[in-house]
């Protein structure tokens, strides 16, 4: 069996036709993304209209007109008045809010934070108050959120509270101001917010990154709160705002609640399932090797098989008219890059509304097989492994793809990397080593101290399993990774040099010191628990000389293998100087490296054009050292 054709990079990662629809609150339109001058951009069209034209095509209006950066995040208005979405500036991260009209193509956006240097760091849409919403603003001082009022009519904003220094998180409820502070030790509190005098309501020990998620009650008196208090496990609990108390609401035997991957991703749907317009708890997401959506409400209990019929995908992000009759729903799949459907369960009825990526045929990508590995202290590593269509799996070039964060995880989905590498004849691993989330506290913990230590002795066995197997070529593996996983890539070449044939870091950090030194002052004490405790504290020489002994800059003499460094010059979470520090230290010593620096990206690669430069740059770059096919000249 031949491998499958050639599928350019540009097939992969241009713009979708479509993609992230969102229904109305009325039923009637649904908002979405279509490229517009080589951007995406929001484009509405009426829910009955023929979808079978192009996104931008007769019937659907485009309301945001943006030329230099994709938009990325957006959401209706309460009401259905507007549409709001979010953008920042070559990857800046100083993101604004601004206001779209849907019934009008010619009405120009309105930003309503238009404040330079200053970030959006939370957005809440009241129920209760259609025409507001509340957003937190370090418009005052970089450092701190205060919580303003912004009428999104007028754009007029109103001071509601100033942060006195250890508020991490404003929530406004029907009837009272909540604060989340953090204090020195790292605890977590949560206090009633009554004219500057906060009133302690209930306090979180041992959280990695905070309470998530979290969700007011539509009546006020309540949160829903993922929960791990006395358990392994994080589950779905509703915390009672005159006691402080906790109540389970649901769980699951096995899987956690699916969190902290969808507050740091966006591809992927909150854990918990709401009403758009009431607030009201309508589900809950669990993950496991594939997701389990719990219904926890009797209406979408009816809803969730209709939907579930619709695609043998995992369910996607969800949204509902106001009587929750009318349904907008995505799913995603390993080999599919999406399916969008309608579904009215007044009729009973469903039409696909489109495929975001209509050209790719599942049939010529690979499956995304989950598989568990026992690390050397007996540790068991949930794992994906993506073998090349049309290819005997046996000696196979190896990728060694390592997620971020680290506190994150890889779950069964399209990833375009990941089918990439596949249609170039690669095999894929995907590691969720010790550090990364979703598989209970002490698999998360177990990462403490770690960082080029056990963490990487996971992934160093992952690959030995996959060669134990005869699944991979040792001699032909490649480490490659973003930011927690580019640094990741950088200690396999400095640390195991004589483990990998090429190492690529996308964003990767290469000074832990300076990562901790530079965090930016927004999220400075938020991160305590986080960096603080699993990397450690600069400012403490024997700390600090630790972190340096575990960073790949000072092992750099070590590297044998050829290097790719790949990074956005505007990125503020690791600075564009990891990555010149590792090819200036290379190009000294006459090391092969390639630098590819993006001037108009951050962290994150948004626009197509940066991201067809960015993986035609690795794909040549592993066809050299690997030998895989590659759709570009080499």
């Amino acid at each position: 069996m031949p491998l499958p054709k050639l599928i350019t990079v540009e097939e992969f990662f241009g713009p979708p036709t479509r993609s992230r629809a969102l229904l109305s609150p009325d039923g009637t339109k649904v908002a979405y993304l279509a490229p517009w001058r080589e951007r995406l951009n929001v484009f509405v069209r009426d829910v009955d209209s023929d979808w079978s034209t192009p996104g931008d095509d007769h019937g659907a209006r485009r309301i945001t007109s943006d030329t230099r950066r994709n938009v990325d995040t957006f959401f209706w208005s309460v009401d259905g008045r507007y549409l709001l979405f979010q953008q920042d500036t070559d990857g800046d991260e100083n993101w604004h809010l601004h206001r779209a009209d849907p019934e009008s193509s010619d009405e120009p956006t309105a930003d309503l934070t238009p404040f330079e240097g200053v970030r959006l760091l939370g957005t809440q849409l009241p129920p209760d108050r259609p025409g507001t919403a509340f957003v937190q603003l370090n418009r005052r001082r970089p450092e701190l959120a205060d919580l303003y009022e912004l009428d999104l009519a007028t754009g007029g904003l109103t001071l509601v509270a100033e942060n006195p220094g250890d508020v991490l998180i404003w929530l406004r409820t029907v009837d009272r101001l909540l604060v989340f502070t953090m204090e020195e030790n790292g605890d977590h509190v949560l206090s009633e917010w009554a004219d500057g005098d906060p009133t302690p309501i209930a306090r979180f020990t041992d959280l990695l990154l905070g309470v998530s998620p979290i969700a007011p009650t539509p009546d006020g008196s309540g949160l829903w709160i993922g929960s791990a208090r006395g358990s392994d496990r994080t589950r779905l609990a509703r915390l009672d705002l005159a006691t402080g108390e906790e109540t389970g609401v649901d769980s699951h035997p096995v899987f956690d609640l699916d969190t902290p991957r969808p507050e740091a991703d966006p591809r992927f749907p909150s854990s918990l399932i709401l009403h758009p317009g009431t607030g009201e708890l309508l589900g809950a997401r669990y993950l496991g090797e594939r997701q389990d959506v719990h219904a926890l409400d009797p209406h979408f209990a009816e809803v969730l098989p209709r939907l579930a019929e619709l695609s043998d995908g995992d369910l996607g992000h969800v949204s509902c008219d106001a009587g929750a009759q009318r349904w907008v729903v995505d799913f995603t799949h390993d080999r599919d890059p999406g399916l969008t459907w309608f579904y009215d369960h007044a009729t009973g009825q469903a039409r696909r509304l489109f495929r975001p990526y209509p050209h790719l045929d599942p049939a010529d990508l690979a499956p995304v097989a989950p598989v568990t590995v026992t690390a050397r202290d007996g540790l068991r590593l949930p794992c994906h492994l993506t073998l090349p269509v049309g290819v005997e799996p046996r000696g196979l070039p190896t990728v060694l793809l390592v997620h971020g964060g680290p506190w994150y995880r890889d779950s069964w989905c399209y990833d375009p990397e990941v089918q990439l590498l596949a249609n170039r004849g690669y095999a894929v691993l995907q590691v969720n080593f010790r550090g990364s989330t979703g598989y209970g506290q002490a698999f998360t913990r177990a990462a403490i101290g770690e960082f080029a230590g056990r963490m990487h002795d996971d992934l160093i066995d992952a690959v030995d399993w996959a060669v134990a197997q005869g699944y991979s070529d040792p001699a032909r593996v490649a480490i490659y990774g973003c930011s927690y996983g580019g640094y990741a890539a950088l200690v396999g070449a400095a640390f195991t040099p004589d483990r990998f044939a090429a190492a690529a870091s996308y964003t990767g950090m290469s000074d832990l010191a300076d990562l901790v030194r530079s965090v930016i002052p927004a999220a400075r004490r938020s991160v305590r628990n986080s960096y603080g405790r699993y990397i450690g504290d600069a400012d403490d020489p024997r700390q600090e000389a630790d972190m340096l002994s575990r960073s790949p800059v000072s092992r750099v003499d070590d590297i044998t293998a050829p290097v790719l460094l790949i990074h956005g010059a505007n990125d503020v979470r690791v600075a564009r100087r990891h990555s010149d520090r590792i090819a200036d230290a290379l190009r000294s010593r006459g090391a092969e490296v390639e630098y590819l620096l993006n001037e108009t990206e951050g962290h994150w690669f948004v626009n197509p054009d940066s991201n067809i430069e960015l993986y035609g740059t690795l794909e040549r770059f592993l066809a050299r050292h690997l030998g895989g096919r590659s759709s570009t000249t080499v």
